[in-house]
């Protein structure tokens, strides 16, 4: 019987490798399962992943690095196409997360509920909601997978070149180093269920629909 999901060793990680004809969410079970099965195998490593197999969104291996994290005790430094180009810059990329001076990234997955905090020494990617009175505190980027409606301070270490982003924007308040806009001053033409993203320009932040021209201008951090 053919597996839907199998995983193999790199240099630098795993690679997962998935099953093309699987609708996603049977996919997202079958995975979870796998690294339930490895769990033992793979203890606290930490190590970078990529999927090959079938094309996915972002949103789809976001949910899949939760599925993995839920189900193992896996830290996934960071998540990988497989273009043999860049292959260098994997490594190179790895090596200087692997140094003690690196502070990556983290994941939180849930609701964030009013009165909530959650800070980060990094970035931090939630899969979930921020709801009105939650609040995301972190010394660099902010991304929600889900609705923004609470507050979100990007950058604390000063970095005006920090961004927020959500696929749905309705933040009551937005600070991004030094710089804070409420839910009435930020520079946005309207709002609605667009994924979007706060930035920092000429002292003021601008909220923008998510597009290649927008992302192209920011300064990833």
């Amino acid at each position: 019987m053919k597996q839907s999901v199998m995983i193999k060793g790199n240099a630098y990680g795993i690679t997962v490798l998935l099953d093309p004809s699987l609708p996603f969410q049977q996919l997202k079970e079958d995975v979870a399962a796998k690294f339930r099965e490895s769990a033992g195998f793979f203890k606290n490593a930490k190590m970078a992943v990529s999927f090959e197999g079938r094309q996915l969104t972002d949103a789809e291996q976001m949910e899949l690095v939760g599925a993995i994290s839920d189900s193992s005790s896996i830290h996934i430094l960071c998540v990988v196409d497989t273009d043999r180009e860049k292959e260098e810059l994997f490594r190179q990329k790895v090596s200087r997360m692997e140094s003690p001076d690196y502070n990556p990234g983290q994941f939180y997955k849930g609701t964030l509920r009013g009165g909530q905090v959650l800070e980060a020494e990094g970035s931090i990617i939630i899969l979930g909601d921020v709801n009105p009175g939650g609040k995301v505190i972190a010394k660099g980027n902010i991304i929600v997978l889900g609705a923004l409606k609470g507050a979100a301070y990007a950058g604390m270490s000063g970095n005006e070149h920090a961004f927020v982003a959500a696929l749905e924007m309705d933040a009551m308040q937005i600070r991004i180093g030094d710089v804070i806009a409420r839910s009435d001053d930020t520079k946005s033409p309207s709002r609605s269920s667009t994924p979007k993203i706060a930035f920092v320009e000429n002292g003021n932040i601008y909220v923008e629909t998510i597009c290649k021209e927008v992302i192209n201008d920011i300064k990833i951090i």
